[in-house]
């Protein structure tokens, strides 16, 4: 029973990743047929994050009535729901009203089943847990590329989307007892107030913490959006190989994320976040040199790599670093400072970039990386301090 559910639960992370991509991939035909200018998938994703952040910060209270199973269910139900609603739209308004209900399913569904693992599993658990995530955000593109190319038909590929998402839906409903066991063990033995938004800012260490996701996916999802853009721009790379080139990025970071599950246990979060960090670090370098093409690209890869680690052994650790039973409040606060972070960050860069240069792609990354050791680092002198 136990293995059927981490296995429903791996399946749940796939199919938070699967529609992550699907707005970039559909949105040169889907605007033209919408009648949508290019700029417009910008507010569709703003919208998209705004619901995510919302459900994030509400995910203690909801979880604490409803149970993590119940939460996880009706949350990729919502989601299955707003993606039919976009399979559906023929005007930017419609799209604009189901993002609403796309956001708020995918910020409660994060929150709740990374602290469900953290609580739970053993770091190995989490850094494949990731890893299943980024296996879904590879697969949703294929699927839409597969009904652009063959009927130019990207509603197509949003109902299919939302096809594997019902499925999955109703195998959470029918799991539901394997969920209520355990939850209503962590309840009995964690009984109290939900400590709320305010509550968890005040926890001794959780400023730190909150600073480091914002530094960590404010450098993943700049690193991400701008890749082709300076490997064109900076090494003269044709833009069709840039974009094969900038993927190696998100290949680390899936392929790190498995290997880093099997040895997560032995090293420790902490030593994962370190050890991650630095390789970020190096990686950032590496773009920094005035070299041959190869050593940039390569330098994607380093990044990648060193971006595995990070996000799931923060979240690993939040349990040992501030108490089981003020987890899942700070995991959701956690949740919407990393959506923060990927939001405001690359559109920032953006504006460096044109108004200064996107030569300082790898000098702009390189602040978050500081600020993320930084930030873990103070964060393991307190927790040495309080435990002296």
């Amino acid at each position: 029973m136990f293995s059927v559910l981490l296995i429903v639960i791996y399946a749940a992370f796939i199919s938070l990743g699967l529609p992550d991509s699907l707005l970039g991939a559909a949105w040169p035909v889907m605007r033209l047929q919408i009648g949508a200018p290019l700029a417009f998938a910008g507010v569709i994703s703003m919208i998209i994050s705004g619901g995510t952040i919302l459900s994030s910060l509400l995910s203690e209270r909801l979880i604490r009535r409803l149970g993590t199973g119940v939460v996880t269910a009706c949350s990729v139900a919502l989601t299955a729901a707003a993606l039919l609603g976009f399979s559906l739209s023929g005007a930017a308004w419609l799209l604009c009203l189901w993002a609403v209900p796309y956001g708020l399913g995918a910020g409660a569904v994060d929150a709740a089943l990374n602290n469900y693992v953290a609580l739970h599993y053993v770091s190995r658990h989490m850094s494949w847990l990731h890893c299943f995530w980024g296996v879904g955000a590879s697969i949703g593109p294929y699927i839409m590329s597969a009904w652009l190319t063959r009927s130019g038909n990207w509603q197509g590929g949003y109902r299919t989307i939302a096809g594997m998402q019902a499925a999955l839906t109703a195998a959470l409903f029918l799991t539901l007892p394997l969920w209520r066991g355990r939850d209503s063990a962590a309840e009995a033995a964690e009984q109290r107030r939900a400590l709320g938004v305010r509550g968890a800012l005040r926890v001794s260490g959780v400023p730190y913490i909150l600073t480091a996701f914002f530094a960590y996916c404010g450098a993943e999802s700049t690193t991400g959006l701008w890749a082709s853009t300076f490997l064109t721009e900076t090494r003269g790379i044709a833009p069709e190989a840039a974009a094969g080139f900038a993927s190696l990025f998100y290949l680390g970071i899936t392929f790190g994320r498995f290997l880093n599950g099997f040895v997560a246990d032995r090293l420790g979060d902490r030593r994962m976040i370190r050890m991650g960090t630095c390789l970020m670090a190096l990686g950032m370098g590496m773009l920094m040199l005035p070299g041959p093409a190869f050593l940039a690209t390569a330098g994607l890869l380093v990044i990648g790599l060193g971006c595995a680690p990070v996000y799931p052994s923060i979240i690993h650790a939040t349990p040992d670093n501030f108490g089981r039973e003020n987890s899942q409040a700070i995991i959701g606060i956690q949740m919407a400072s990393a959506y923060l972070g990927s939001t405001l960050m690359p559109p920032l860069f953006g504006l460096i970039a044109n108004h200064i240069s996107v030569q300082l792609y790898p000098f702009f990354l390189a602040v978050f990386a500081v600020l993320l050791l930084g930030m873990t680092e103070r964060l393991n002198r307190r927790k040495k301090v309080s435990a002296a």
